[in-house]
């Protein structure tokens, strides 16, 4: 595998408005995150994701842009976002924003005159149809509401919207809407950004007809289609080439192979990738599911194309509770940590997941902020079920499980705020904080700290070859990464008993672990463990 920095990278994910806020309205902001560079730096983290800042009406934290050449107020100005680009290059950080070029606002200047009339100059800037019989054009769905389709009274047709009615969709088969978007990403590397997260980017390519589907539910329809690669490798010449901008891209709908397309360092798209067969697919740990796709998608992408690991982001509830144990929180949050960043591709770090901090349950159905929540609990509940069902059915996978504050320290609002934070603290801040785990020489961020040195200094945890030792184990994941004859060892219990094994080696080879005290043959519930050796 060819050998580049971002390959060796860190990406830590700033949700800004949980981040910090500065000012004490309630919402975090820029400044705050500015205050926070110091120790967003001391863990020797590469880049920082900012989720957008861009003006917006808000519908959907801030994915439905009006302007992508401003800042909405809550967030601060474009000053504080120069100033955080300044002082975040000052400590050797990189910063990417996301690039939201699916859909804009209906707010957006591009679509009030798209729906003006149908003779605008932007008339088809975005997807408009007639409807059959008075009924919207097919039977899709989006992902927030249950038709993809709104009529607009103005214009006397229906708009696209693979998200909330209030996102329209971009038409990209417009030439001009591909150069206005190029034109805008440029504009921000000239501003010293240092790459883009695109979000749901393989979207942007829609189905060559919009005829009825088989099933409706299933919306992989609605992204991976054909031409997608022609508009990314578009993109890339227009924009990308020639410069040494980090670029990510959110691909649903996509397994492997078809992975390996936007990936391959020959085809000239995009550095790495999001996929979602964890994430969206996996409800809870399924730990043979799991060793077989990271299984899969290495095979496919190696050494050729690089994946991105993580578990949890301000999308997907906090992995300690989805995917580890509240009852061994510090255990099991080292052990995912350990997981992520050993495996194949760029570790991403959101958060608060460097403390472990956990996910949150709402009783309250009204408590729940996130638009995706809002119109499923409403579709559900108009359909005949039950409230209680209902909110236990999606408690676990609501989007505002991780998006409660930071939890700093043990004042008012967790230290996040000195006013009343724009969503709820999770209670359990008194114990889960930054001040706290700083002072403990055994807290889940101190582990962190210990991974990311680790992969500074140790290329095997980058470059290695990777090689499952227990594929089909429903509890034991283990397995090697080797390069240059250095061996690198992961033995991890992912379960909540005790396990014996035959994979331990002996103590002087063991590099780091989750527990003060081990037993070569048996692991307790969530241990980790990371040896070394070199082969004979």
């Amino acid at each position: 595998m060819n050998r580049a920095w971002w390959k060796e990278a860190v990406v830590y994910q700033v949700y800004w408005r949980s981040f910090k806020d500065s000012n004490g309205d309630g919402m975090g902001d820029l400044r705050g995150v500015i205050e926070k560079l110091d120790y967003i730096a001391s863990l020797d983290v590469d880049i920082i994701w900012l989720n957008p800042c861009y003006t917006s009406p808000d519908v959907d934290n801030g994915y439905d842009i009006s302007d992508y050449y401003s800042i909405m107020p809550k967030a601060g100005t474009m000053s504080d976002l120069e100033e955080l680009i300044a002082s975040a290059h000052e400590r050797g950080l990189k910063l990417i924003l996301d690039l939201v070029v699916n859909h804009t606002s209906d707010q957006h200047t591009w679509f009030k005159e798209s729906r003006s009339s149908r003779t605008n100059e932007k008339a088809d800037w975005y997807i408009w149809r007639d409807g059959v019989k008075g009924t919207p054009p097919n039977n899709w769905r989006s992902y927030f509401a249950p038709s993809p389709w709104t009529w607009d009274e103005t214009r006397e047709q229906y708009y696209f919207h693979s998200f909330a009615s209030e996102q329209p969709d971009l038409n990209w088969e417009h030439p001009a809407v591909r150069q206005a978007v190029y034109t805008m990403m440029r504009w921000w590397a000239d501003k010293g950004i240092d790459g883009f997260r695109m979000d749901v980017i393989n979207l942007i390519k829609k189905r060559a007809t919009y005829d009825d589907v088989a099933d409706p539910l299933e919306l992989s329809y609605l992204g991976n289609q054909p031409g997608i690669h022609e508009f990314l490798q578009e993109m890339h010449q227009e924009v990308l080439a020639g410069t040494d901008l980090f670029t990510v891209g959110e691909i649903p709908f996509v397994g492997p192979e078809d992975g390996l397309l936007y990936v391959g360092e020959e085809r000239n798209e995009l550095r790495t990738l999001f996929h979602f067969e964890v994430a969206d697919d996996m409800e809870t740990m399924d730990l043979p599911r799991f060793k077989q796709i990271q299984k899969r998608w290495y095979e496919a992408l190696y050494p050729s194309g690089v994946a991105s690991q993580f578990l949890n982001n301000h999308d997907h509830t906090r992995q300690v509770t989805r995917f580890g144990s509240e009852r061994y929180r510090v255990e099991s949050a080292k052990l995912l940590g350990l997981m992520l960043h050993t495996l194949p591709g760029i570790p991403y770090i959101y958060q608060g997941e460097e403390i472990g901090m956990t996910g949150i349950r709402f009783s309250d159905p009204e408590s729940y902020q996130d638009v995706a929540f809002r119109n499923q609990y409403a579709e559900r509940i108009a359909a005949g079920e039950s409230p209680g069902t209902v909110l236990s059915s999606m408690q676990l996978r609501a989007r505002d499980n991780s998006r409660t504050p930071m939890q700093w320290n043990t004042d008012q609002s967790a230290g996040f705020t000195i006013g009343t934070p724009w969503m709820a603290v999770n209670p359990n801040y008194r114990d889960i904080n930054v001040e706290a785990a700083e002072q403990d020489p055994h807290s889940v961020l101190a582990f962190y700290r210990q991974l990311i040195d680790l992969r500074k200094t140790h290329p095997v945890m980058v470059y290695g070859v990777y090689r499952d030792l227990a594929i089909q184990d429903p509890y034991l994941y283990v397995y090697e990464r080797v390069l240059d004859g250095v061996v690198w060892r992961i033995v991890l219990n992912v379960h909540d008993e005790p396990v014996t094994t035959t994979f331990g080696l002996p103590e002087e080879q063991l590099i780091l672990t989750n527990y003060e005290t081990a037993d070569i043959n048996r692991l307790a519930p969530y241990e980790a463990r990371l040896y070394q050796y070199e082969m004979p």
